[in-house]
């Protein structure tokens, strides 16, 4: 065999080599890895959270980022007054309804929505938009909104460190308050169905 081919040869021969010796040893250690524990994957620092309710037939979900004051000055600084916020951390805050229902006096059809805000001093503005699955308000686009309406904001003697939404129902009626609170804001939309 002539020094020419038995270059190419041998090449390919110490390279079949080492794929199988790769391939050996990756099996023996994921066999060795079995029956190991795997660890969870680290939790977020704004963890996602869910509200939920029931109003009569219609159920009404939001899924959000919680983030936590850590110390700081959450409202007009942190979260600055007077431009769009996601209403909570990472991924845009959604809401879903399975059936109509008024919100603040407005009617939003059954469906899934953005929920966003705009933080002022005094109210805050909420909106409702159709654009889904955004990380956070960087790409929020008003054209797409569903609804846009201001309430006010007030003042709570407790401090809450972690932004919280919570649906409150009331007793014997199929209505609730989706509330927002951070710090010691506090923010109550009224909701029910919209034939209620």
């Amino acid at each position: 065999m002539t020094d020419r081919l038995r270059s190419p040869l041998l090449a390919r021969a110490a390279l079949l080599a080492l794929v199988f010796l790769l391939a050996a040893g990756l099996s023996q250690r994921a066999s060795a890895q079995e029956g190991e524990v795997v660890p969870a994957p680290e939790a977020r620092p704004s963890p996602t959270a869910i509200a939920q309710a029931m109003l009569g037939d219609t159920y009404v979900k939001i899924t959000y980022s919680s983030p936590r004051k850590r110390g700081r000055e959450i409202f007009g600084k942190l979260v600055p007054y007077d431009e769009v916020w996601r209403t909570g951390a990472n991924e845009a805050t959604e809401i879903t309804v399975t059936g109509d229902v008024r919100i603040a006096g407005h009617t939003l059809p059954a469906g899934t929505y953005a929920l966003f805000t705009i933080p002022h001093a005094d109210s805050w503005t909420v909106i409702l938009n159709s654009d889904l699955g955004q990380w956070g308000a960087f790409s929020y686009n008003p054209e797409h909104d569903v609804l846009r309406f201001d309430v006010p904001v007030t003042t709570t003697p407790e401090m809450y460190e972690a932004f919280t939404i919570a649906l409150e129902k009331e007793e014997d009626a199929p209505k609730a308050h989706l509330v927002m609170m951070w710090d010691h804001t506090k923010v109550s939309i009224p909701l029910e169905p919209a034939g209620g």
